[in-house]
């Protein structure tokens, strides 16, 4: 084993620093002394160097499993610069540059290779890899192995074979981000034997931590980055579409911005990455899918569009920004709406993978809606206690909120989780909770009787958002329990049975207001968030026209959009600036815009609007059909398929199919056999009442390429929807 001296001296000679941060040397030592290691440093916490120190100075060849490609790249950059001979084989090479990394590896010219794990498990390539004489085998994101970590992968679990291969090679799994439970999981299933454990501190005392309401996002994004012109910022969005929206707004408002997803190419997932590396553009809207192994140490804010799916997620994510150790900012928009999004895609995923979906959607909800301290509910996460009362470095800390007497509403709806179990014999689930109190006319309430209960109806005095985020706090301060194995029902704790028997005071804190900002003359109140999506819409149609945005539809048109929420083709037409051949040529890409985004946010009530500079829109038709309806159904009558009467319109065919619909919806008698056979009528039927709502995009994402929306709202209209 090296002594201190002469791995302090390669540290510099290597890396050029003159000492080791905290955990680094005596993990070092356990590696370079043959034992099995485990490392948790948080990230920027120098995890990598880790391995890296020891296989410079070790004979012999170090593997490293790594998760991505750019995180592969991103290292053996790093270490070639240093003058250090590294290599990675993945499937972004050319095949002669593999063939030459392959003859240097059996020439034994490198010291690490970075390599997948799916290909780390050929067996061609493990022949190949015992020739090549490992000497350290290093499990990079070690947390991917576990199904209760934040980034499961299944690859990973066939690591472990390893073991019977290279019975004698030392194993090191690191990671920045892993839970006991997920630590436990690593050590097992790696079969890590007697391994040096070594845990850092997860505290990132240069980060502060936000949760902000988010009301406009498109607007609190641009003056966020707009107080901040010289700086650089990781954007994480929930949707590949809302990425690419955000980049392209922010590019219209001449932010520099640049998207990156999983459904980029290759080509220009790295063109993107490396534009953000080196400084061209400021600003990446991502998705998760960015930032794994990014080294980029001047991202001084990272903003969450959307919630993260989970704590350990969030933790990694704000990790990217002041890698540097200079101050930096780490801001969450939080919507309640996003619950329940969430929500309804957990209920599709595999019931053995529910309940540690729930519990993670849980904590993270409990996280942004806390007014405890930011910096201390992270590391308790961790299993890590906070020493202050005040951080000083989060938005609760900085400004305690208020807090109000909650003694009543609380009562109500203990009272209410007692009188469900008391009548059902089983917990529901704060959903159900909610309906009851606001009195809602439901089939589970009916089927269950429980508009007899006598909390039915007792909280029509508070809108149902506000029921679930009381609900919701008096799970953290555990006066109730939500079984994540159990459907997230809800259930009384002993404390909460004791403060509803006593009618104990209950304070709870107040939600964050959101500040409007003043109105300018003409601005017309709308859904901001919507106006922002569609935008977006106008600008694909732009884009693709070769014509500006605004000739399609001036601002003050989509605003009217956007407060007005126009569903269907006759209520398209009334919005102010569009006329018959906008109608034609634009209102199906508009309103399915409209009808996607109410399918998981509701609708906002806005008062009357200014007066428009607009001309006023059109009287409503009488008639039940419109007369582009009326059209399409007289040439439809006369045999003509649905790509016909398109072609004969001048409309896509996809127009033609709402006209349709909409005719049935006004009485008109259509065959679905022209369209649908009876076995994909009857399972899209089966869906629509799975989900019983007017809006379809819940039915199209379930099904997803396999029915198109047009046979999915014929279906519709048929039920009357």
């Amino acid at each position: 084993m090296e002594n201190s001296s002469d791995l302090s001296a390669a540290l510099k000679r290597y890396f050029g620093y003159d000492t080791f941060r905290p955990h680094q040397f005596e993990i070092v030592s356990d590696v370079m002394a043959g034992r099995d290691t485990f490392a948790l440093l948080p990230t920027g916490g120098g995890k990598s160097l880790c391995f890296q120190l020891p296989a410079v100075m070790r004979p012999g060849l170090t593997v490293v499993v790594s998760p991505l490609i750019a995180l592969m790249k991103d290292q053996v950059d790093q270490l070639t610069a240093s003058g250090i001979f590294a290599s990675c084989l993945n499937s972004s090479l050319p095949a002669e540059e593999s063939r030459r990394r392959l003859r240097g590896l059996h020439e034994g010219a490198f010291k690490l290779l970075y390599v997948a794990p799916e290909r780390l498990m050929l067996s061609g390539f493990l022949e190949d890899l015992r020739k090549w004489n490992p000497t350290l085998i290093a499990i990079d994101e070690a947390h991917c192995i576990s199904e209760w970590g934040h980034d499961f992968r299944p690859e990973y679990r066939q690591i472990p074979e390893l073991r019977d291969r290279f019975p004698d090679v030392p194993f090191m799994a690191c990671t920045a981000t892993a839970t006991d439970r997920v630590r436990a999981d690593i050590v097992t299933l790696l079969r890590l034997r007697d391994p040096g454990i070594h845990i850092g501190s997860f505290n990132r005392e240069n980060l502060l931590y936000r949760v902000v309401p988010r009301d406009s996002p498109y607007d609190q994004i641009l003056a966020f980055i707009r107080e901040r012109p010289q700086e650089s910022g990781i954007i994480y969005c929930q949707s590949r579409k809302t990425t690419e929206a955000l980049a392209r707004d922010l590019a219209e408002d001449k932010i520099s911005a640049l998207p990156y997803h999983a459904g980029l190419t290759n080509e220009e997932r790295a063109r993107n990455q490396d534009a953000f590396l080196r400084d061209e553009t400021k600003i990446i809207c991502a998705t998760i899918a960015f930032g794994l192994g990014i080294n980029k140490s001047n991202v001084r804010f990272v903003i969450h569009r959307d919630l993260p799916k989970n704590i350990e997620g969030y933790y990694q994510e704000t990790g990217r920004a002041g890698r540097d150790g200079l101050p930096s900012e780490c801001v969450l928009l939080f919507n309640a709406g996003d619950v329940v999004k969430y929500s309804m895609f957990i209920d599709e995923k595999p019931e053995a993978e529910k309940t540690v979906a729930r519990q993670q959607l849980n904590e993270i909800v409990h996280f942004a809606e806390s007014s405890e301290c930011r910096r201390a509910q992270l590391l308790r996460y961790f299993s890590e206690e906070y020493p202050l009362d005040n951080c000083g470095g989060c938005d609760n800390c900085l400004a305690p909120r208020e807090m109000y007497d909650a003694t009543l509403p609380a009562q109500k709806i203990l009272s209410c989780v007692y009188r469900i179990r008391e009548r059902s014999g089983f917990s529901m689930g704060l959903r159900h909770v909610v309906d009851v109190l606001v009195g809602a006319n439901t089939e589970k309430i009916r089927q269950f009787n429980h508009d007899q209960l006598s909390t039915y109806g007792i909280g029509k005095d508070l809108p149902r958002e506000q029921w679930q985020n009381i609900g919701r706090e008096l799970i953290r301060l555990g006066l109730l329990a939500q079984n994540a194995e159990r459907m997230n029902v809800l259930e009384l704790t002993n404390d909460g049975r004791s403060a509803l028997k006593d009618r104990r005071k209950i304070q709870l804190t107040k939600l964050l207001e959101i500040k409007k900002p003043a109105k300018q003359t003409g601005f017309v109140e709308c859904d901001e968030e919507l106006f922002s999506r569609l935008r977006a819409v106008r600008l694909n149609i732009a884009q693709s026209r070769g014509v500006p945005p605004y000739v399609i539809f001036h601002d003050s048109a989509l605003r009217y959009m956007a407060r007005s929420y126009p569903i269907t083709v006759d209520e398209f037409s009334r919005v102010p600036g569009v006329g018959d051949r906008k109608v034609q040529d634009f209102a199906p890409m508009f309103t399915a815009e409209i009808r996607e985004f109410l399918a998981t946010n509701n609708r906002k009530d806005f008062k009357k609007a200014e007066p428009s500079p607009s001309p006023p829109p059109p009287p409503q038709r009488s008639a039940g059909r419109s007369d582009t309806v009326r059209e399409t159904m007289h040439l439809f009558r006369a045999g003509k398929t649905v790509k016909e009467i398109a072609t004969l319109r001048d409309l896509v065919e996809s127009t033609i199919v709402s006209h349709l619909a909409q005719a049935i919806s006004n009485g008109e008698k259509i065959d679905l056999r022209q369209f649908l056979t009876v076995e994909a009528e009857n399972e899209i039927r089966a869906a629509l009442i799975k989900y019983p709502s007017e809006f379809i995009s819940p039915v199209k994402e379930m099904f997803g390429e396999k029915y198109s929306y047009g046979e999915i709202r014929l279906v519709a209209a048929t039920m009357g929807r």
